[in-house]
């Protein structure tokens, strides 16, 4: 399994961007996808998950997030997108995405718990400026 992530820049206070995770190697095609962030200090924070396959579409959403951020998938390109709107410096962290692979039911009460998910990517950073 491999996960690829690209996106994360410097982005001002209020605008947009959009993280990608590609992801191959999940032969089932079944998979959850999780986006966390971490800043210095502290813990892993989960800020969404999406599922891919026969319960595809299923999403969560952290607090702090809601109405903000949104997950989707594109099938024919094996990747996951996080849409992050309404950018505040609060949310400045570096972000990772995270699978699954053991199939796509998400449990509402577990979808942020790391270990969870098997496969992490480095992580990408994300600035938010005034």
């Amino acid at each position: 399994v491999q996960l690829v992530e690209s996106g994360g820049r410097l982005v001002q206070a209020g605008g947009s961007l959009r993280l990608s995770c590609a992801v191959s190697g999940v032969s089932s095609g079944d998979y959850v996808i999780a986006w966390f962030r971490r800043t210095p200090g502290k813990d892993y924070e989960g800020v969404s998950c999406i599922s891919v396959g026969r319960n595809a579409g299923n999403s969560y959403y952290g607090d702090s997030v809601k109405g903000r951020f949104t997950s989707s998938s594109d099938n024919a390109r094996n990747t996951v997108y996080l849409q992050m709107n309404s950018l505040k410096l609060e949310d400045t962290a570096v972000y990772y995405c995270a699978v699954d692979p053991r199939g796509s039911v998400v449990h509402e009460s577990a979808w942020n718990w790391t270990v969870q998910y098997a496969y992490w990517v480095p992580g990408t950073q994300v600035t938010v400026s005034s």
